[in-house]
Formats: C-alpha cells, structure tokens, sequence
C-alpha cells in the first residue's frame, strides 16, 4: 500500500495541474493567448533557468555520465526507426509522418523535470536526459514529416518543395542550437565546471523563477490541449500511443536497469520513454502542411492514458525498489 502511495503522490499532482490549466481555459479564467503566453515564457524562460539553477548549484563533473546520455540517444534513435518500420504498413502514406512523430516524440522536458523534481526535489537527471533525447527528437520529426508527405504533388511543386525542405532542415538545426533549454543547460554546465559565484539577488530572483516553471508549465501544457481536433484516424492513434506508452518503455526499462540505472535516472528514463507525446507536434505537424488529425488523436490518447500507464511504471519500479 505504501508503494502505491508513493506512486499516486509522484503522478497524480503533476496530472491535477494539467486538469486544472484545461479547466481554468474552459471556464474562462484564463484565455487561449494567456496559456500561449504561459507556454512561452515557460519555454523561453522558466523553464531554462530552472535547469540552469539545478547545474549551477551542483558539481557537473560528479554527476556526468556519458554511459547514460548514450543510452538516451540510442533508445531514442532505435524508437524512431521502429516507428518508421511500423507506419511502413499503413495503408494510407499521407499519415506516415504524423504516426511516426506521435509514437516516440515525448514531453520529455516540461513532464520529465516535473517528474523528477516532485519526487526527488531537484531535475539534475532531466537535464542529461534532455541531452541525449530532445535534440534528436526535434531533428528527427523535421526529417520524417518532410519525407513521408502526402504524394500528391506534381513534380513543379516538388521542386519548389525542394528549396523549403532545405529552408527546414537549417532552421531545425539553428532551432537545436537557439533552444532556450539547451541554452541554459549550457549555461549551468559553464556555471558549475568553473565555479562562478551567484550573487545573493541573482540566485534568489532565478530561484523565484524557477519555481513556477514546473505548475505554470503544467497548466499551460492542460490549456494547449483541445479535443475539438482529433476527430478521426483512431486506428493509426490507437497503435502509435500504444507504441509510445507500453511498448518502447517495456523493450528499454528492462535494459535500462540491467545497465545499473536507477532512482532519479531511471525516472527520467521512464519519461522520456513513456510520457505522453508532446502538444508541440501537433503544431509542428500542421505547420508542415500535414492534416494533424492523427496528431492530435495521439496528444489526446496519450495524454489521457498515460495518467494511468506512467503510474503503473512508477509502481513496478518502486515495488522492485528501484526509485
């Protein structure tokens, strides 16, 4: 029973916090351009400077793994090719991208440090995590919803599309680079290898924000989502949220933990692996010219049942005593 306990008090607040941001938006207490702007001050600010704070304020050298950032690499990188077999055998090609995006691009940043922060009271594995996952991640969703487009361009429009792509592929590599987390993993890395000093105001004012990030981030995240949206395509949704919140999480775990990781790492392995898909996609994939339905079908799934599935993965682990 403590186990469980344990579980629901790590999983059920950051969930409540979601419900809490849709229902605030539903009822009016804040507006769709108040939650965008929640979600951009979240990414662009708080959010960095969170992790910003938990590097700067601890040793990176003692906590550094390269073994662990290599395994959140070649888990992602592995996860995405198993996605783009899959979508091989869907019958209609035009939702190929949106499927392979949906099944292995998490919430990794805002849900993992989330996570970890309301159980261990720091995100100094979220980082890392973000490290060796959210770069490829980015990158990887620019390459599949450019190449697994609708066929239904003439050859013209093709080339014209040729120039785009090559427009997107550089703007996702300056965007890897110009991201506002990355940034402040960056900074905090810099901060900590040499040992700068934080005045007494700095390091109050950038603790003061990073303390919101976490709950503003969570009901910006519960105001993003909209159920108007996903209105078809259950079958593909169904099969990529299945993909996303069981399957790769039990193919990885398992080798996760016989390579020695546990508590805080292991949590942050979790997220990355078995989190929701992030509402970024569905953006990025109606962005890119494609319906987005079947994204949107995917946030939605996801989201909804990961309340459940995530809580189970906390409870195995926790009954192992790993976390």
């Amino acid at each position: 029973m403590s186990n469980l306990a344990f579980c629901l008090n790590a999983t059920i607040p950051v969930f409540l916090l979601m419900v809490l941001g849709y229902a605030f938006l539903k009822t009016g207490i804040i507006s769709e351009n108040f939650a965008k702007s929640m979600n951009s001050f979240v990414f662009r600010v708080a959010l960095p400077v969170l992790v910003f704070q938990d590097l700067a304020n601890n040793d990176f050298r003692e906590f550094w793994d390269g073994r662990y950032v290599l395994f959140c690499f070649l888990a992602s990188f592995i996860s995405i090719l198993a996605a783009v077999l899959l979508s091989l055998c869907l019958k209609d090609k035009g939702i190929r991208g949106e499927f392979i995006q949906g099944s292995y691009r998490s919430s990794a940043a805002l849900l993992g440090i989330g996570f970890i922060q309301n159980i261990y009271g720091n995100a100094l594995m979220a980082p890392l995590m973000i490290i060796g996952a959210v770069p490829l991640y980015n990158a990887a969703a620019v390459v599949v919803l450019t190449l697994f487009h609708k066929q239904e361009a003439l050859s013209e429009e093709r080339q014209k599309d040729a120039g785009i792509r090559k427009m997107l592929f550089r703007n996702t590599f300056v965007g890897i680079i110009k991201n506002p987390i990355i940034i402040g993993i960056i900074l905090g890395v810099i901060w900590s290898v040499f040992r700068i000093p934080q005045p007494v105001i700095m390091s109050k004012t950038l603790k003061y924000l990073a303390n919101v990030a976490t709950p503003m981030g969570l009901m910006a995240l519960g105001a993003s989502f909209d159920i108007k949206k996903a209105k078809s395509a259950l079958s593909p949704a169904i099969l990529a949220s299945v993909m996303k919140l069981i399957v790769f999480t039990a193919v990885f775990l398992p080798i996760a933990i016989k390579m020695g990781f546990t508590h805080d790492k292991l949590v942050a392995i979790l997220i990355m692996l078995g989190s929701p898909t992030t509402v970024s996609g569905f953006v990025m994939a109606k962005n890119m010219g494609h319906d987005g339905a079947l994204s949107a079908n995917i946030v939605m799934i996801t989201t909804l049942a990961c309340a459940f599935t995530l809580t189970l993965w906390l409870y195995v682990l926790r009954y192992m005593g790993l976390v």
